[in-house]
């Protein structure tokens, strides 16, 4: 066993800690995947803040990897009440998408739609809005949802926030 969940812990939370090497192992071996899958469940937030990170760097790599576990992700991930798991899950639903079935799809609009709705931090909001707006150009009633969350977020006191908000709206012709 290589003990992941221990491996990811410690250090400055902003640090990667031994993110990189875990997931260079893992690229290496997929059987190492669902080891680093179940590090979701970590007490440590850090923990799941670097598998997150390491979710990211393998779906970049071997999309393939993650592709059994997209129901779990949809079922067991979303509800994770950490901000790092909800902004990594919204990329990782994007990048993802042409795996998703049509079933899981709708799920992960609504989890992301969701996590627009009632998230305050600043990254989740960020993600989201970028991933729904992408989503949103081949779904009619999506982008009708969409606009005026925009138009709300918009207003928002964060600069990164309004300034997404507003660049996507000019997208969309407001």
């Amino acid at each position: 066993m290589n003990d992941f969940e221990n491996r990811l812990k410690g250090g400055h939370p902003n640090s990667l800690g031994n993110t990189i090497e875990v997931v260079d192992e893992i690229l290496a071996d997929q059987s190492l995947f669902d080891e680093l899958f179940s590090c979701y469940f970590s007490d440590d937030e850090i923990v799941r803040l670097r598998v997150s990170n390491a979710m990211k760097r393998i779906c970049k790599e071997k999309p393939e990897y993650l592709v059994p576990f997209l129901d779990r992700f949809i079922l067991e991930i979303a509800k994770i009440d950490q901000p790092s798991t909800k902004w990594t899950i919204a990329q990782l639903f994007e990048m993802l998408d042409s795996n998703l079935s049509a079933k899981q799809k709708d799920q992960a609009k609504a989890i992301v739609k969701h996590n627009l709705e009632t998230e305050s931090d600043w990254i989740v909001l960020n993600n989201s809005m970028e991933v729904l707006f992408n989503w949103s150009r081949s779904d009619d009633s999506l982008h009708q949802w969409l606009i005026p969350h925009l138009n709300r977020l918009e207003k928002d006191e964060r600069k990164s926030v309004s300034k997404r908000a507003s660049k996507l709206l000019s997208k969309v012709g407001r």
